[in-house]
């Protein structure tokens, strides 16, 4: 059996715990879990406790994040870390580049050379924010022709939303197994370690690593107590511990930069765990779309999966935001998106299909292809789209053939010099909105200045 198929049989094994946010508990091992104390004097079966904190411990309860390990090896039995190349990872402040107020939008990433595994697959596109201060994001792709083999990877810096666009991943990490297939996303703690398998010869997707406050559910407000991602769709793995004693690489991401240190074990050697700092992972089709059923496109804040408040509310360090299939009714309305300018900054990638206000097909906006859209840049309906959509009959109208997401921040992104050049950035990404015609015809001169 090649290792392809048997981590997809791996992958079709799962089981998982549900509930985003909730205290979670697991056992490999009967008896493995205390119970009645998290650090007991001795615990179960010759392990060792570790606390694991994603929040400040001070933290309101409500925010605090952590999760105890009961793991074969303590984390701290290992030898010094020393820096390593960082490829083609880069992380903020990015000041290689200036920020650039033109709509930009590149094709997919080309294919990697052989033997590229998920982290060394790892291209920045941008960012913003300071990843030693704990704020903003950058925006990833990723493109992987082989395994995370005797490799582990895991980020100080940020969590992690990856977004399988091609390719499944089998994702190990010190609590358990995920498998995450396109039009899923899997999140990863700040910490959490990890390794990459892929389901397909190949992979590609994108990644938002969010350095601020973690992803939490968005408030519903007026829109009730149901509604968009329900929290129990999220999924929490179950224990699952690795006892290996080889070498293996564990690299790590501390303030923008990759250190290394060549472990005598794999450090994915958890035999139990309680806590709700954990990894999840989600499918978008389950989204609970909110949409009008008057008139009136809404804005596309009500499409908001996950957000990383920021220390204003409502103004979001970064929004996970995604277009699932949905149906279109409004009434004398034009149904794509609107003409706007936000405040906000709009990185969009396509996992699927076609996107309800930009054009597809060759030089367009295509599955494993992004876009970005910085603070005031007037963006909207290319005009092929405005044309049709004009014209349309407003009859009930589905929308399943795309799946479109958005990572949306307060800041400006920073294109990375890699990105401000790369032979996949598009030209011409302006000409999709020339021909936009005068269609003004005042009746009379009234009004006219």
């Amino acid at each position: 059996m090649s290792g392809i198929e048997q981590a997809r049989k791996t992958a079709e094994g799962l089981a998982y715990a549900t509930g985003f946010g909730n205290e979670q508990s697991s056992e490999a091992v009967p008896g493995a879990l205390p119970v009645g104390r998290n650090s007991p004097q001795r615990a179960p079966l010759g392990l060792y406790a570790e606390q694991l904190s994603g929040s400040a411990f001070t933290e309101p309860r409500a925010h605090n994040r952590r999760s105890w390990l009961y793991r074969i090896r303590p984390s701290a039995a290992h030898p010094p870390f020393t820096r390593t190349d960082n490829g083609t990872l880069r992380a903020a402040p990015f000041t290689e580049s200036v920020p650039d107020p033109n709509r930009l939008r590149w094709n997919p990433l080309p294919p990697p050379e052989p033997g590229t595994d998920f982290l060394a697959g790892l291209w920045t596109l941008g960012g913003n924010g300071d990843a030693a201060q704990r704020s903003g994001m950058a925006v990833h792709l990723y493109h992987a022709n082989s395994p995370m083999t005797d490799r582990v990877f895991s980020d100080s810096d940020g969590e992690l939303l990856i977004v399988p666009e091609h390719g499944g991943l089998l994702i190990h990490t010190e609590f358990g197994l995920l498998a995450a297939h396109p039009g899923e996303v899997a999140l990863i703690p700040r910490g959490v370690r990890f390794r990459v398998e892929l389901l397909a010869e190949t992979a590609r997707g994108y990644v938002c690593e969010n350095y601020g406050s973690p992803f939490v559910l968005p408030d519903l407000g007026p829109i009730g107590a149901n509604g968009l991602a329900n929290a129990r769709d999220f999924r929490a793995p179950v224990a699952a511990y690795e006892d290996v004693e080889r070498p293996t690489e564990v690299v790590n991401k501390f303030c923008g930069n990759l250190w290394t240190a060549t472990y005598d074990h794999s450090p994915l050697d958890v035999v139990a765990w309680h806590g709700n700092h954990l990894p999840y992972v989600y499918d978008l089709r389950r989204f609970n779309v909110i949409g009008t059923i008057s008139y009136d496109h809404p804005d596309p804040s009500i499409f908001t999966v996950l957000t990383s408040p920021s220390d204003t509310p409502g103004l979001a360090g970064v929004d996970f935001v995604v277009f699932a299939p949905r149906w279109l009714v409004g009434e004398n309305t034009f149904r794509p998106p609107y003409f706007h300018r936000n405040v906000m900054s709009e990185y969009m990638g396509l996992i699927e299909g076609a996107y309800d206000a930009k054009t597809a097909g060759k030089g367009g906006f295509v599955p494993g292809g992004g876009s970005l859209h910085n603070m005031m840049s007037a963006h909207g309906p290319d005009r092929e789209t405005f044309d049709r959509a004009s014209a349309a009959e407003l009859k009930p109208q589905r929308i399943d053939d795309g799946l479109a997401f958005m990572f949306e921040t307060r800041w400006p992104v920073t294109a990375t010099a890699q990105a401000a050049t790369a032979g996949h950035l598009q030209a011409g990404y302006d000409d999709v909105w020339q021909g936009l015609e005068r269609h003004f015809r005042p009746s009379s001169g009234l009004g006219r200045v």
